[in-house]
């Protein structure tokens, strides 16, 4: 069976008369790692599961998007990310929400999964999972981005709190990014990931971590 597999690097659109041939050239190179990466695992009979991780992996790796790497800052300065994956054979999903300091919320969500103990965690509990299940994780120097810091700065200490997609100049507005892909056996696999919206509050819980949200 022939295999697919699509990759987005996120919501909101870019102004061409924004997009320098130097950004241009860095989202495309991005993306096409991520391609790259997941079809490779497609490529040698893997599953649609792994496909996806493999892609959204690499989308979080890059600081040109929001999630991982990228992500943006929250009131408090820090970052909290969310993550999911879905396997439509299985029905199985699993999600993170809310996490700090781990390099692929992506990976964490599919240890969530794969454990099947639950479906959603958050937080300090998720932070803990994450020790336990050995991934990686990365200081907060790792996931500085000067542009979004300026981001940040631009609705800190207000009470206005800025998503990627919605209006302004940005030439920098892509965020939640994720993959579908379908492997040789007919399986169907989803992910996504994201840092949120700039200035967000109280561990604030987006829809990508929502399964059928």
């Amino acid at each position: 069976m022939p295999t697919a597999l699509a990759v987005h690097g996120g919501a909101g659109t870019i102004s061409r008369s924004l997009m320098t041939p130097a950004r241009e050239k860095a989202y495309r190179e991005a993306l096409a790692l991520a391609l790259q990466r997941g079809h490779a695992v497609l490529q040698e009979g893997g599953a649609a599961l792994d496909a996806v991780e493999a892609a959204v992996r690499a989308l979080e790796d890059s600081p040109h998007f929001n999630a991982g790497r990228g992500s943006v800052f929250n009131a408090d300065g820090q970052h909290e990310m969310d993550a999911s994956l879905m396997c439509g054979s299985t029905l199985k999903a699993g999600a993170v929400a809310s996490v700090q300091n781990v390099k692929n919320p992506v990976s964490l969500a599919r240890r969530v999964l794969d454990t099947g103990q639950h479906v959603l965690i958050s937080g300090l509990g998720a932070f803990e999972f994450a020790h336990k299940q050995k991934v990686e994780l990365e200081d907060d120097q790792y996931f500085f981005d000067e542009f979004r810091y300026q981001q940040w700065q631009q609705t800190r200490g207000t009470d206005v709190y800025q998503l990627d997609h919605s209006g302004g100049t940005d030439d920098r507005k892509f965020g939640t990014v994720g993959a579908v892909a379908l492997d040789a056996e007919g399986r169907l696999a989803a992910a996504t990931s994201t840092g949120g919206m700039t200035n967000k509050r109280w561990q604030r819980i987006g829809d990508s971590p929502i399964i059928g949200a």
